[in-house]
């Protein structure tokens, strides 16, 4: 079915629809896009939307970043915006009838456009297809529930349950009585979910107040799977305000609680459909090896698993996140946890990425780092035993200023992204550290406007 049909039949289905929201995702992992009346969706759709090109070099304030180069000085012209094939759905939580759809852009000439995220990632699923491999993908996606109502002083707490308390000290990992006192928004996420064709799994109360985490299915399509965490994003933060909460992605919105984390599992399929990571007596060299590109390219890539000022609070030791580039066979306090409950299930799950990244950047990171692994026979080492690093596992970066040096530098970014992705993308975070150096926290004035 192309685009023209699968249209008309949705808005044929749907005939109370008024508005269509049509979006990109920017270099955060923001969507960006405009409300087309239903009188002038099917022509989008159809014929495509322009957007500016700069839409993608934005920073998480949504300002032009000019050094990325796409902004200033170049007239600022429009790309062309087509619709992601099956991602035209209808929105669940506003209580106008809205419909959505997913976008990518285009040059005028018809090229895939370079800045796009999501083309960042088709590039790299092109070198796994030109290897005759298929990546199977699945993320699973750590939020908290927060309480709408903020202020200076109060800026974030979690919202209060049906008998009122404030459970800011409270845990209860695991609790079912937890996803009942908010049965109204996990009812509305999966409705969403489905009507979007979400593919959303297992929903589970995490180890800090609020925090819950949805995890995904396994797909064969890198790109379907990156699309998904983008909009199960979405639908999460749409469905909690539509219940009088927000939420929020934030790597670590509550100092002394846990972080919010990203983990991405996957395996690899040749051109028969056998997952090459099995091996006669177990884990196969194609999975060793994936691992020890993974470990080889982590220090440069955590630019992208940890983004923004507030990722590296997340990265602190006995915070289930990892701190050292380890591996381990099912251990949850390694950066790369190796799975092999069942052979058709054999897997690598890796740990790193916060909740707060931009999954298509993430994933093509990830999967290029194991593509490398693979062509390069690079070794993992050995693996860890419980939380024990030993001294040959390399520290991760805990400094966001440290790791965009590294990754301004790097070799591995610039073949996995594209140079030129590689130098907008360190543009816009310059940016935005550029603007944190210059605020003075209330840290500061407590501690020093007194008393030095």
């Amino acid at each position: 079915m192309n685009m023209a049909e699968e249209a008309r039949e949705f808005f044929a289905a749907n005939p109370d629809i008024e508005v269509l929201e049509a979006f990109v995702i920017d270099v955060n992992g923001v969507p960006r896009g405009k409300w087309i009346p239903r009188e002038r969706a099917i022509d989008v759709l159809t014929k495509g939307m322009a957007m500016p090109r700069s839409v993608y070099a934005l920073d998480v304030w949504g300002r032009d970043v000019n050094a990325a180069g796409l902004a200033e000085g170049t007239g600022d012209p429009d790309g062309i915006c087509f619709p992601v094939p099956g991602t035209l759905s209808r929105v669940t939580w506003l209580s106008r009838p809205t419909a959505q759809v997913l976008l990518q852009m285009y040059t005028t000439e018809g090229e895939s456009f370079y800045a796009d995220p999501r083309q960042v990632l088709a590039n790299v699923m092109a070198r796994f297809a030109a290897a005759k491999l298929t990546p199977v993908v699945a993320t699973e996606l750590e939020f908290y529930l927060i309480d709408p109502v903020r202020s200076a002083l109060d800026p974030v707490r979690p919202p209060n349950t049906r008998d009122g308390r404030w459970h800011t000290g409270q845990t209860q990992v695991l609790s079912i009585s937890e996803l009942q006192d908010f049965e109204e928004v996990f009812h509305g996420i999966s409705t969403a979910a489905r009507a979007q064709n979400v593919p959303a799994d297992t929903t589970l109360r995490e180890n800090g107040p609020g925090q819950y985490e949805i995890n995904l299915n396994h797909v064969p399509d890198a790109l379907a799977a990156a699309d998904y965490a983008v909009l199960l994003k979405r639908i999460v933060k749409g469905v909690a305000r539509a219940n009088d909460l927000d939420a929020t992605f934030m790597a670590k919105p509550y100092g002394m609680q846990a972080g919010s984390g990203m983990h991405v599992h996957f395996s690899v399929l040749d051109e028969n459909g056998r997952n090459i990571y099995v091996g006669e007596d177990g884990p196969s060299d194609a999975l060793f090896h994936s691992v020890g590109g993974l470990l080889e390219n982590m220090g440069e890539s955590m630019a992208i698993f940890a983004p923004h000022q507030n990722s590296y609070r997340r990265l602190r030791p006995s915070e289930h996140a990892p701190t050292y580039a380890s591996w381990g066979i099912d251990n949850r306090s390694a950066a790369v946890r190796v799975i092999t409950a069942s052979k058709p299930a054999t897997r690598i799950e890796h740990r790193v990425a916060g909740s707060d990244t931009n999954p298509y950047l993430v994933l093509a990171m990830i999967l290029s780092a194991a593509l490398a692994g693979m062509k390069e026979k690079l070794s993992p080492g050995g693996a860890i035993s419980g939380d024990d690093h030993a001294v040959n596992h390399e520290p991760l970066p805990t400094n966001w200023d440290y790791s965009l040096q590294r990754f301004a530098k790097s070799s591995f970014a610039y073949a996995a992204l594209g140079p030129k992705y590689r130098g907008l993308y360190t543009a816009c975070k310059y940016q935005e550290l550029s603007e944190f150096s210059l605020r003075v926290t209330d840290v500061e004035y407590d501690a020093y406007i007194r008393t030095v």
